[in-house]
């Protein structure tokens, strides 16, 4: 079950940001009002909020409606762009299982790791296995999207994963016929029946069993581990650090003391600090994450002076400014912006 809390990759958005521009759409376009720094795209190790992704889709389906494009042709052509490669080591982890079942398996086990916010299940039904797609959490304008951008998703993983395409054996939409139906037949090699019951993409049971040809259960074992472990991280900062670290965000130039903090969540700094570690934070800790994202964000798209970058941040000399930058990216300010 997909977990709206746990914060995210930047990859969705990437891609995202990717398809606005190979139609004349700019990124800053589609991150307009969602708080996402235009930074953060080159960062792997940036997060997001799923409601800021949300912002991001809507954003790109209102630039893209005067092309003729509607969500469901949007969300296909997503959809398509979701390759095992593309999707870290939880992709990694399902192309290292020994069969497509266990792959989905793994992934269906750690899909809070991923883009989707649908709740997906694994059915099997005499001859059929089901990929059953639930998207009644999802908010209204999206749902279609969202759904489709999954299904597309769905095929473009299993063809990656057998290294040879895979037709499902039947398609199933709760929607209307969109404009474009013939892109389902491009994508899946058949027209699915719209207005179903259920989001579902049918595949013969047959096919679950079949070995994948990168499969090795080391591999997976590793994969499957950090899966673990990363899911455990990102679940952290839904909790009192993601509070936390927000709260900062409001007044980067003027960091609050813990104490600060701590009155306004009603309770002791001490027990703010006991809560933080239970989480794997610390009070230092996100400050350095709020101070680290907003600097990269000033230092590629503001043209401010490095003292006022310092100064914005905080900080009251630019040489304690620079030192922590570099402490933070490898690499000193004025190379990081050149």
């Amino acid at each position: 079950m997909t977990d709206w809390n746990v914060r995210r990759g930047i990859a969705s958005v990437r891609l995202l940001c990717a398809l606005a521009q190979e139609h004349g759409v700019d990124a800053a376009l589609c991150l307009a009002g969602t708080g996402i720094a235009t930074a953060q795209l080159g960062d792997p190790a940036s997060e997001i909020d799923t409601t800021q992704e949300f912002g991001v889709i809507r954003n790109l389906l209102v630039a893209l409606a005067p092309l003729g494009l509607d969500a469901a042709a949007v969300g296909l052509a997503a959809g398509t762009r979701y390759h095992v490669t593309t999707m870290g080591i939880w992709g990694f982890a399902m192309a290292s299982s020994p069969t497509l079942r266990s792959a989905l398996q793994v992934g269906l086990r750690y899909v809070d790791l991923t883009y989707s916010v649908n709740r997906i299940g694994l059915e099997e039904d005499g001859g059929q296995a089901l990929l059953v797609l639930d998207e009644s959490r999802a908010p209204a304008d999206l749902g279609e999207f969202l759904v489709l951008r999954d299904m597309a998703a769905i095929q473009t993983l299993n063809r990656d994963l057998m290294s040879q395409p895979v037709t499902p054996s039947g398609l199933y939409v709760r929607y209307a016929t969109p404009k474009d139906p013939a892109a389902f037949r491009r994508i899946f090699g058949r027209r699915p029946v719209f207005e179903a019951s259920r989001n579902m993409v049918q595949l013969d049971r047959r096919i679950l069993d079949a070995p994948l040809p990168q499969a090795n259960e080391l591999t997976r074992q590793a994969f499957e581990e950090q899966c673990r472990q990363l899911l455990s991280k990102r679940r952290s900062r839904a909790g009192l650090a993601g509070r936390v670290r927000d709260r900062l965000l409001h007044t980067p130039g003027a960091m609050p003391d813990m104490e600060v903090i701590a009155a306004e969540l009603h309770m002791t700094s001490r027990h703010l600090r006991r809560l933080l570690a239970a989480e794997g934070a610390s009070y230092r800790s996100l400050i350095d994450e709020v101070r680290q994202m907003l600097a990269e964000e000033l230092l590629s798209t503001a043209r401010m002076k490095m003292d006022e970058v310092a100064d914005r941040l905080g900080y009251s000399e630019r040489a304690s400014f620079a030192h922590a930058f570099k402490r933070w990216k490898g690499v000193a300010p004025r190379r990081y912006r050149a």
